[in-house]
């Protein structure tokens, strides 16, 4: 076990804080918040947890399969979170948010860091994402059902296999990054998350050589009320 700025963290996970120091928005998206105040407020928590090696990389990720019956961005895997309240910190409304789709105990985490804002241009969100360290895991569960489907406890040796790594092309020809979770490997992770994850796992030099002409396209469920059209740019990397 180390410390970073007096929060104790596992060995594995003081490379991440490290890099929540060095990263720039333009390391993690093409989408800088403007400076005119003008943006609404969001923050999610990407929470890292101890978890048995798989093939010698420590770690898991806390995820959550988004509601399929709502009417937008059904299915979509997420980082807990959403809107920060009035008078909220990022860190408080991360917390918060947690709390009320899994059921998360706050107390059972230690928040290390936070990465760069980032802008989501149709919804005029500038969100935060909030790093933290589950140092006392306690079960979880789909406390919201009308937001959450599913919890994902991920390891992060199987984001990082190639064999689970996918680009994923929407009908409108829109491409992103993406992973194959869940047991079976048959949910798909992609768009704003998939691409935060993506370019931390680069900036990291965790990524390893994946086939990114392995396409895969999104599943119906997945798509806002069937559309077609390209979906919103709320994801952090390019076509």
């Amino acid at each position: 076990m180390s410390t970073f700025d007096g929060v104790p963290l596992p060995d594995w996970l003081v490379a991440v804080a490290h890099a929540a120091d060095t990263l720039d928005v333009d390391d993690l998206t093409t989408f800088r918040p403007p400076d005119d105040g003008s943006t609404r407020k969001a923050a999610v928590l990407i929470l890292f947890a101890d978890s048995p090696p798989v093939d010698g990389v420590p770690g898991e990720l806390l995820l959550t399969e988004r509601a399929h019956h709502m009417r937008t961005q059904p299915g979509q895997v997420s980082f807990p979170g959403g809107s920060t309240d009035p008078g909220e910190t990022a860190v408080e409304a991360a917390l918060r948010e947690a709390e009320e789709e899994v059921g998360l105990d706050p107390a059972g985490i230690h928040v290390f860091g936070s990465l760069p804002e980032l802008w989501l241009p149709p919804s005029n969100f500038a969100v935060t994402p909030v790093l933290g360290y589950w140092h006392a895991p306690a079960p979880v569960w789909v406390s919201s059902p009308d937001e959450v489907h599913a919890v994902h406890h991920v390891p992060i040796a199987e984001l990082l296999d190639p064999e689970h790594r996918i680009t994923v092309t929407h009908p409108s020809g829109y491409r992103s990054p993406g992973f194959l979770i869940g047991p079976d490997k048959d949910v798909i992770l992609w768009g704003f998350t998939a691409g935060i994850l993506s370019r931390l796992f680069d900036h990291l030099g965790w990524t390893r050589d994946w086939d990114q002409a392995r396409l895969r396209d999104l599943p119906q469920h997945m798509l806002q009320g069937g559309s077609t059209r390209r979906p919103r740019a709320d994801t952090t990397d390019q076509e």
